[in-house]
């Protein structure tokens, strides 16, 4: 187990997935509290970095495109605070941060995941029901359809419409822009029978407006995420006849956006990994990796307590 612990969340690596803990600190965002621990896979993974600075790190995780319904849904427009791939490393814990980084380039290599973007998403959407009170009124998603629930101070238009109800087979898509407090964000649901633009966020009916607490409608993501995650990947449109189909209605036994074995270049699926595979010569590579942590101990990067805590992981491992 490679684990680096700060003040901004934790990160444990097993060997097959990277668990994303937030930090309960109040100065963690409320996004990544409210979104909560995120499991990522490594076949979502396309690579990890760690930008060092004189006063603080940033370990950052990139992964393949079409791995995940966030990044999708959101666009990369989330604020770096509130991206959950992101981690803020104190400078005396660099060390360990590139441990965990560098541990996860090896699982990569080991495994030979592809940097292709993917078919399917690999990462579920938050789980559901899931609703969000926002500036212009509250929506709610369970899975088979959003419900919006207009504010006192919406647009007259919009609360004379009344509560507006929209299937999940009826939408084509979900935009999302966030309320970066110097101007407003919408969150729009883009139907089937109408995919072309709409009235303004402020007077659709089919969209919220989000004008207000940029903390608080930052949130709206989470609805958009939980709709991405349950709508046809994008894949899905491309032509490829291999191509995921829509994703199941509630109810299935399936999980919307579960995992598809990856293929060799043959085209024979490869079995999704459990845990870190031991290489032909594992033997020389254990000496190897014993050999290095020592070396950190001895350099201060790593303590008494994470020096033994991670030489037992690493011989359970072989």
């Amino acid at each position: 187990m490679a684990e680096i612990i700060q003040r901004d969340g934790t990160w444990a690596f097993d060997g097959s997935t990277l668990r994303i803990t937030p930090g309960r600190h109040r100065s963690v965002s409320l996004f990544r509290q409210t979104n909560g621990e995120v499991s990522v896979p490594l076949e979502a993974v396309a690579g990890i970095a760690l930008a060092p600075d004189r006063r603080r790190g940033c370990l950052r995780l990139r992964l393949r495109e079409g791995a995940d319904p966030l990044l999708r849904a959101t666009g990369g427009r989330l604020p770096d605070a509130a991206d959950p791939y992101r981690l803020s490393v104190a400078a005396d814990r660099c060390g360990v941060a590139e441990y965990v980084a560098e541990e996860i380039r090896r699982a990569l290599l080991l495994d030979r995941i592809p940097r292709e973007p993917t078919r399917t998403y690999l990462l579920p959407g938050p789980p559901v029901p899931v609703s969000v009170r926002s500036s212009d009124g509250t929506v709610s998603f369970d899975g088979a359809q959003v419900r919006i629930d207009w504010a006192d101070t919406s647009d007259r238009v919009k609360r004379a419409t009344g509560p507006r109800i929209v299937g999940l087979g009826a939408l084509a898509r979900v935009e999302w822009l966030p309320n970066s407090g110097s101007g407003d964000g919408f969150l729009r649901f883009v139907t089937r029978e109408a995919p072309s633009c709409g009235p303004p966020p402020e007077k659709d009916p089919y969209a919220l407006d989000l004008w207000g607490s940029a903390r608080r409608d930052l949130l709206t993501a989470l609805i958009a995420t939980a709709v991405t995650a349950r709508l046809p990947h994008p894949s899905a449109g491309s032509g490829d006849p291999e191509a995921p189909s829509a994703a199941k209605a509630p109810g299935t036994t399936e999980t919307p956006g579960a995992a598809e074995a990856p293929r060799t270049r043959a085209g024979a699926r490869r079995p999704l990994p459990t845990a870190v595979r031991r290489p032909a010569g594992h033997h020389d590579v254990l000496l190897r990796r014993l050999r290095e942590l020592g070396e950190l101990h001895r350099g201060g990067v790593l303590t008494d307590e994470e020096f033994a805590r991670t030489k037992a992981a690493v011989l359970r491992c072989f």
